[in-house]
């Protein structure tokens, strides 16, 4: 499982233009916990128990305190809390850690996850997870 983390690492790194794999480890994070704080939780359950246990953790590490996903949640501020966790300050570079760590994930799931985990999602911010 190891090497499966460091292949998906390698790619965040690549497909998100970051220049290591600590900076593509601490974006992936922040991705992760921006996704399990934007989606329903049977469906992050489901892909929580899809997902390496390292992954798996980080999507579902934090503690929701909203009940209900915003469906009109735009991309660019998805991307903004996702820049904020990854201590970045520039939602528009933002775009490229969350669509490679999409792509990632989607490697590792089948279609009907994928597919549960698009419809779960925000609209513009599913439009980002079908790109990837």
């Amino acid at each position: 499982m190891q090497n499966d983390l460091h292949s998906y690492y390698e790619q965040v790194q690549t497909l998100g233009k970051l220049r290591t794999p600590a900076h593509a480890q601490r974006w992936s994070t922040a991705v992760l916990n921006t996704l399990g704080d934007n989606i329903d939780g049977r469906t992050k359950k489901r892909l929580a128990k899809a997902l390496p246990e390292e992954l798996a953790h980080d999507l579902t590490r934090l503690f929701r305190f909203k009940r209900f996903v915003y469906k009109d949640l735009p991309a660019w501020e998805f991307q903004n809390q996702v820049s904020r966790r990854g201590g970045n300050t520039d939602p528009q570079f933002a775009r490229y850690p969350v669509i490679a760590v999409f792509h990632g994930l989607k490697n590792q799931i089948d279609s009907d996850l994928s597919q549960a985990v698009a419809d779960a999602l925000p609209t513009e911010v599913s439009a980002l997870w079908q790109q990837a």
